[in-house]
């Protein structure tokens, strides 16, 4: 199943393990890792269950790798497209980027008020 869906991605995606903050529209956050990034979504790895369709927002740092300047942190707004679980481990869940903002770097905001 997911060779078949691979074939009809269009969006370069990063396969890296990423610290992501997820924050469901109706709960705490959640820390967990990503699987792998693209313009348009995201998969993650958590451990907490989420629904297919709810809202999501979640922060993560894009390193120079993807930005090719210095790392980025990004706050995005999304929902839930997928579910995927296996066994015990982990639950994984595709995100669809539906809007997202860069955050400020707090350093370099501060120090550049001279």
């Amino acid at each position: 199943m997911f060779e078949e869906m691979s074939d009809q991605r269009t969006i370069r995606r990063f396969s890296m393990k990423l610290p992501v903050t997820v924050q469901p529209k109706n709960g705490d956050a959640i820390e967990a890792v990503t699987k792998d990034v693209s313009a348009r979504g995201v998969f993650i790895f958590l451990d907490s269950e989420l629904s297919e369709d709810s809202p999501l927002e979640f922060t993560l740092t894009l390193p120079p790798e993807i930005t090719m300047t210095r790392s980025v942190r990004v706050h995005c707004s999304g929902r839930v497209v997928r579910i995927a679980k296996e066994g015990d481990g982990p639950i994984g869940i595709a995100a669809q980027i539906d809007s997202y903002k860069f955050v400020p770097d707090a350093a370099r905001a501060e120090g550049s008020g001279s």
